[in-house]
């Protein structure tokens, strides 16, 4: 092995922290986080398995930056500031290369959100990634997916489906504007500023990782409503409305995956506060289910979206 253990993490993953809740990071048996007063930690765990998550092509800079994303996106859909991540790696073998570019990539994002690695692990098996994430969020400030109210609004940030698209593209599908979806399925830009704003406006919030359709429906099953939504209103980029005219398979922004735009519902009387960029796509109603209105039907639509044991 070209590197021993502990000269792989010193080489590419240990940094000066940048929080201030970063008591003792990489270096010793356990980290530290001081949670200042008032406040609670949201945490979070993602894996990325190879062959079921990514590529075996991927660009490994892509790939740390992606990883990452995902979880900071699960504590943008809670409201958490991120404050602090631990990181295993499981690899085949030591390439140093491709350390050194997927360490460029976590800490391009890491860097943006000045959030500290604190430590990990490293062994050796099948290329297999995790991250665990951990926020700041005030007390009885978190957002859930149970709280959502009949009569909320929903929302989402951004365009449903370009991330979709892009793994089509990945995967064969010739379109024209290809490039950007790509850029969305490799780089996914978490949410975090927006689910800031929005702990002081949402009732229920969720990040969009296994479809629109799938992660909605986790809103709708912890908080026991329902929903209506408008298909028309769905935002899609001229990219995804040129697949869907040119394949017919209207059904792919409502399935598809790896979005992490968030998903969230308001009061009627609080939307004049919100904030950020967003569109309403539909409403909250007292009978379960979920109800699709689209060429002037309203139809139940049960199409779930990715599992990994399905």
């Amino acid at each position: 092995m070209a590197l021993a253990e502990f000269n792989l993490i010193k080489q590419f993953f240990t940094r000066p922290a940048k929080q201030g809740s970063t008591q003792l990071a990489v270096g010793d048996d356990c980290a530290l986080l001081a949670v200042p007063e008032g406040f609670e930690l949201a945490i979070t765990v993602d894996t990325m398995v190879e062959g079921v998550h990514f590529f075996t092509d991927v660009d490994p800079k892509h790939l740390g930056y992606k990883l990452l994303a995902v979880n900071l996106s699960d504590l943008a859909s809670m409201g958490a500031e991120p404050v602090a991540i631990t990181l295993a790696l499981t690899m085949p073998k030591v390439d140093a290369l491709w350390l050194e570019s997927f360490a460029q990539g976590l800490f391009a994002l890491a860097d943006k959100y000045a959030v500290d690695l604190i430590g990990g692990d490293t062994t050796s098996g099948p290329l297999t990634l995790t991250i665990q994430a951990m926020g700041l969020v005030p007390r009885q400030q978190a957002l859930r997916r149970s709280a959502a109210k009949v009569g909320d609004l929903i929302y989402v940030t951004g365009c449903i489906g370009d991330a979709g698209l892009g793994l089509k593209v990945k995967q064969g599908y010739v379109g024209d504007k290809g490039l950007p979806v790509l850029d969305r399925f490799n780089t996914p830009e978490p949410r975090v500023v927006e689910g800031l704003a929005l702990r002081s406006v949402a009732n229920a919030c969720v990040d969009i990782s296994d479809g629109l359709v799938a992660d909605l429906g986790h809103i709708l099953e912890k908080s026991s409503v329902g929903a209506r939504l408008d298909y028309q209103k769905i935002p899609v980029s001229d990219a995804v409305m040129a697949y869907i005219n040119d394949t017919r398979d209207w059904r792919m922004p409502l399935i598809a995956g790896d979005d992490y735009e968030l998903c969230f519902t308001v009061a009627p009387e609080n939307v004049a506060e919100l904030s950020i960029d967003c569109t309403c796509i539909g409403i909250i109603e007292q009978e379960q289910g979920l109800r699709l209105e689209r060429a002037g039907q309203v139809s139940d639509f049960v199409v779930g979206g990715f599992e990994h044991f399905s």
